[in-house]
């Protein structure tokens, strides 16, 4: 078995754990952005520290770093802040499956996006995936408890977050690949955890900046939960170092899609941890949706 496999499947456990805690955090008195900071602050440290002890115990120096590398920090970042926000904010609409689902989206939406942008190709197979996705889609979107026509069901506050927060994680997946890349062909424990080191450390500034300006309080009410955002901390440390590590090893895609394993956790926890019961159409969807994406990834 090749290591980036069980790298993956570490990597979208501890994200669901991660999420599951986030998902607590904004049941208190923690906003949407405030819970989000709390998933940076308590990581970046503990990430710094592991560099400098491995760089010592291995005797590295930093290895060389591209121009491009500051743009990848930044793109990837803030990419990365918007969709966890999306999803923050989306576990208070929908449950916990149909909140992880819609993140998941982002295999799909990298796909249209390197059509878009890029003019990447999609063979027969590829566009019928996005197809069924798109179906998918649609019975997820359709929120129980929603009358009147279809168009207006769908398109819902609910939908778009849940749209935005896998296009902001598709882009943010590919600037971290691309972040890691940068810092050429060294060790690979080395250059991933330096690239999330620098990205958890500039998410955490930007999100104190803009809590200070704009949500005086909650950096207090984050450090007052230091019990449950410490734990998430750890968790989003342990996650981060596997989903980068696994980029280094192998392409955005193939990573992404072994990480849809994380749908299954999800399932899990929405059922069996926070008692939740969803509709025989979100059921529906996520399975459609599930297969949508391990066919794209099957494609590609």
């Amino acid at each position: 078995m090749e290591l980036w496999i069980p790298v993956t499947i570490a990597a979208a456990f501890s994200q669901n754990l991660r999420f599951m805690l986030q998902k607590h955090l904004k049941s208190t008195r923690l906003s949407v952005a405030g819970a989000t900071f709390a998933r940076f602050l308590y990581s970046a440290p503990l990430v710094a520290l592991i560099v400098v002890i491995y760089m010592r115990l291995r005797g590295f120096d930093l290895p060389p770093v591209q121009p491009v590398f500051g743009a990848y920090v930044v793109i990837g970042g803030l990419g990365q802040i918007i969709g966890t926000m999306c999803v923050v904010a989306l576990f208070s609409q929908r449950n916990f499956a149909v909140g992880l689902t819609f993140k998941n989206t982002e295999v799909i939406l990298s796909a249209l996006v390197g059509f878009i942008v890029l003019g990447e190709g999609l063979s027969l197979w590829g566009v019928l995936a996005i197809v069924i996705g798109f179906v998918g889609l649609i019975l997820l979107s359709d929120a129980p408890g929603n009358s009147g026509p279809l168009l207006r069901r769908i398109f819902n506050p609910a939908a778009g977050l849940g749209l935005l927060s896998g296009l902001s994680f598709a882009v943010s997946a590919v600037a971290y690949r691309g972040g890691v890349l940068a810092l050429g062909d060294g060790d690979t424990f080395l250059r991933a955890n330096l690239t999330l080191a620098v990205v958890t450390a500039f998410q955490s500034v930007v999100l104190a900046v803009w809590l200070l300006a704009r949500e005086r309080g909650q950096i207090t009410r984050v450090l007052a939960a230091w019990r449950v955002a410490g734990l998430m901390g750890i968790m989003s440390m342990v996650g981060s170092l596997c989903w980068f590590t696994a980029f280094a090893l192998q392409t955005v895609a193939y990573v992404k899609g072994l990480g849809q394993v994380e749908l299954l956790f999800g399932a899990l926890a929405s059922y069996f941890y926070f008692k939740e019961r969803s509709t025989w159409r979100e059921v529906a969807g996520i399975v459609i949706l599930l297969v949508s994406i391990l066919l794209l990834v099957l494609v590609i």
